[in-house]
């Protein structure tokens, strides 16, 4: 079976779910440190699935050999660049290695290549690896001009050894993130990273609740899913799924969110050349907690509900309360609503969480209670138990902030 090092984002927890939601047959072999996890899976990757993976920074994928020592570096870098003319650009990523060691190896490999007589440089050393957007510039993910060896020190002294197949495309979610023509920086922005996650868990979903997809093919279902955004903000669910090639229904109270949502839609599909033959898109106002009248019911519901009015400092305890029972109602006829009138639908969302003074926090508990007999049911795939997760949600917060989303899978109840 093919074996995968997958270099984890921030919230790994987070980067974990999403790989086990979407890569065929994914098995995990070893998880040497919190971020960074071997496994295998049942097919091999495909490039395409890469891209659309918003929680993982790397990933590389193994030799077709196995009892490798770092003695096997060099003849395996060989190998890896034996396609590549003129000039190899090499860089080494590793785990479990000290920097004497990464240093000296530095060494040995690029002698080893002028010995064999190719002309060689490096990027990175023994204190950082490349970041990613120079893995591309220097040719390394298309194979072109450069390999960047991956090594991870396993226990009892064993070794994994790949090359870096995928790298995130930083500088396009940047693009997608702070150069689009209309941002709302009074509400909390959604990151394109996490859109892609959610939607990723959203197939997860179609998984759990419809005949198997093929998950191979997943990367290139053009057109063929429609996913609503109930409460679209400016757009940046609707911006992922285009970007996809899927149909995008979104909605949202506020006449200026639906403007600015569809200013950024136009954006995106001359930047990105993305016709409306390939990806439909449609947006309009309505309030979330009121019937949806559609010819066409979406498969997957993907929504960053709200996360309540911004903060600039930790709440109290009284007022996080307050804010607590006030999202709970909304949520609650939300999913009142969407059960009734977008029955069978799964749901992947964002709740509103607050860290307290003290560091304390308060979750929608009362809305947990309430999911049975709204129609709903929480799932999650089966990820390590973390300080990142519960047992049916996955949490997000950067370490400055004061509300934090609660991602959780809903699917519907049948009756």
């Amino acid at each position: 079976m093919p074996s995968y090092c997958a270099f984890l984002g921030h919230n790994p927890s987070l980067s974990l779910a999403e790989l086990m939601a979407v890569v065929p047959g994914f098995s995990l072999q070893h998880r040497p440190t919190a971020d960074v996890v071997i496994f295998s899976t049942s097919d091999k990757l495909d490039p395409g699935l890469l891209a659309t993976l918003g929680g993982t920074f790397a990933i590389a994928e193994g030799a077709d050999r196995s009892g490798l020592s770092l003695s096997d570096g060099p003849q395996l870098l060989l190998e890896f660049a034996k396609k590549i003319r003129g000039k190899i650009t090499f860089g080494l990523r590793t785990v479990g290695l000290p920097p004497n060691a990464i240093k000296e190896n530095y060494r040995r490999y690029k002698d080893t290549l002028k010995r064999a007589g190719r002309p060689v440089r490096y990027i990175g050393n023994e204190h950082k690896a490349a970041a990613a957007p120079l893995l591309h510039d220097a040719g390394i993910i298309s194979g072109k001009h450069g390999v960047e060896l991956v090594i991870v020190q396993l226990p009892e002294e064993q070794m994994w050894m790949g090359r870096t197949i995928a790298a995130q495309d930083v500088d396009n979610y940047t693009k997608r993130d702070i150069g689009k023509p209309v941002r709302d920086t009074t509400v909390g922005l959604l990151p394109p990273k996490l859109a892609q996650v959610m939607l990723n868990l959203g197939l997860w979903l179609l998984q759990s609740s419809k005949p198997p997809l093929d998950k191979s093919k997943i990367a290139n279902r053009k057109s063929q899913l429609t996913i609503l955004d109930p409460f679209c903000g400016t757009g940046v669910i609707p911006l992922e799924c285009l970007v996809r090639g899927w149909n995008i229904l979104a909605s949202d109270m506020s006449l200026k969110a639906v403007n600015g949502s569809g200013k950024n839609i136009e954006w995106i599909r001359k930047e990105y050349k993305i016709l409306k033959k390939d990806a439909e898109s449609t947006v309009w106002k309505q309030d979330a907690t009121t019937p949806f009248k559609l010819k066409k019911l979406p498969d997957i519901i993907v929504t960053e509900t709200s996360l309540g009015p911004a903060l600039t400092r930790p709440p109290s305890e009284a007022p996080a309360e307050k804010l607590r029972k006030q999202m709970e109602k909304l949520e609650i006829d939300f999913l009142k609503n969407a059960a009734a009138t977008l029955p069978g639908i799964p749901i992947v969302c964002c709740w509103p969480f607050w860290r307290l003074h003290g560091g304390n926090v308060i979750r929608l508990t009362g809305l947990w209670e309430k999911l049975p007999s709204l129609g709903y049911r929480a799932v999650m795939p089966a990820i390590p138990k973390s300080r990142e997760s519960t047992d049916f949600s996955l949490l997000y917060r950067r370490g400055e902030q004061f509300v934090g989303r609660e991602i959780v899978m809903l699917q519907p109840i049948k009756k």
